[in-house]
């Protein structure tokens, strides 16, 4: 997985150190912070996606009603 640098055994010493640093609970509260992090990453990407598609048909209308006020001017040149 590293290549030789790093052996299970590493990792476990790095464990135990960072929990004698720090404590569980600190531990624990880090834990939680990032979880409510992500869960408030996710439901701002969410309404983005909601505030996205509910411009879309809006945009979609206008576009439409642009596309066809020019073909009805280009009609109405190519008729007089």
């Amino acid at each position: 997985m590293f290549s030789g640098a790093f052996s299970i055994w590493h990792l476990l010493i790095l464990l135990v150190v960072v929990i004698i640093v720090f404590g569980t609970k600190k531990i624990a509260n880090l834990g939680g912070d990032l979880g409510k992090a992500v869960k408030g990453f996710k439901e701002g990407i969410k309404e983005a996606n909601e505030e996205a598609s509910d411009d879309a048909p809006q945009a979609k209308k206008i576009a439409g009603q642009t596309i066809e006020g020019e073909v009805k001017k280009e009609n109405s040149k190519t008729e007089a």
